[in-house]
């Protein structure tokens, strides 16, 4: 379960910047998770628990915002959104798309006290 190295990575991140902050810990860490991240959603939020208690993260809420792919298509020129793993435009079914966004997994805000 790479998961688990995922939000040891992600805690030592919340550790850096809670420093950085003066902050004495962290209360809400807030994530976008795209659904092409190879993230398992639910994994990740039991490995998160699991790992918090012994981190600045003690007690901290853990909010995840699923991202579906977001394309851009070189034909129509249009962006689309779609929550299948589907590499082609929803408005002129062209497959010469650019991934705009859902292929990553974003540490997007902390609150700190």
């Amino acid at each position: 379960m790479h998961e688990y190295s995922i939000v040891q990575a992600l805690l030592a991140q919340c550790e850096e910047h809670a420093k950085a902050n003066d902050a004495a810990r962290i209360t809400k860490v807030v994530t976008k998770i795209g659904k092409l991240s190879g993230v398992e959603p639910h994994l990740l939020e039991t490995a998160f628990e699991t790992f918090k208690e012994h981190s600045i993260c003690h007690g901290a809420e853990f909010v995840m915002q699923l991202q579906d792919l977001k394309l851009y298509c070189n034909v129509c020129e249009q962006e689309s959104e779609q929550s299948e793993v589907r590499y082609q435009c929803l408005h002129c079914h062209s497959t010469d798309v650019t991934v705009l966004d859902g292929e990553d997994m974003y540490l997007m805000s902390l609150e700190m006290e």
